[in-house]
């Protein structure tokens, strides 16, 4: 089981299996998002739009390769980058996914975030 705490900033994920967690922390390099302040008719919006989005497709594919195969998958964090991981997540695995949840959640410590996937996969 795994669950990634996400944003456009960094990527923490929590890894557990047999009673073992392991918490690895997967940053980006993907700038901040402000509005392109250029001219309209000079193609450099369109141009700033798709490096933006190609840095983040790597990012999303960083994080993915960490993954390694888990059975369960919960993804949280506070804005779209969870769900724009899980449309990524979709496009790139085989046939045989993880079972994906989505949930909304504020920014969190490491531990709070370890202990969240616990709680999150722990059996009734």
């Amino acid at each position: 089981m795994a669950g990634v705490w996400i944003d456009h900033k960094k990527a923490v994920i929590v890894s557990s299996s047999e009673g073992h967690v392991t918490t690895q922390t997967v940053e980006s390099d993907v700038a901040a998002h402000p509005r392109y302040a250029g001219h309209q008719d000079g193609g450099g919006e369109k141009k700033y739009e798709e490096r933006h989005r190609q840095h983040l497709e790597q990012f999303y594919d960083d994080v993915i390769n960490h993954l390694g195969t888990p059975e369960g998958l919960l993804i949280f964090g506070p804005g779209e980058a969870k769900l724009e991981l899980k449309e990524r997540l979709g496009r790139s695995r085989a046939p045989s996914q993880p079972v994906v949840e989505i949930e909304s959640a504020d920014k969190l410590t490491d531990g709070q975030i370890a202990a969240k996937v616990r709680e999150h996969f722990r059996s009734p």
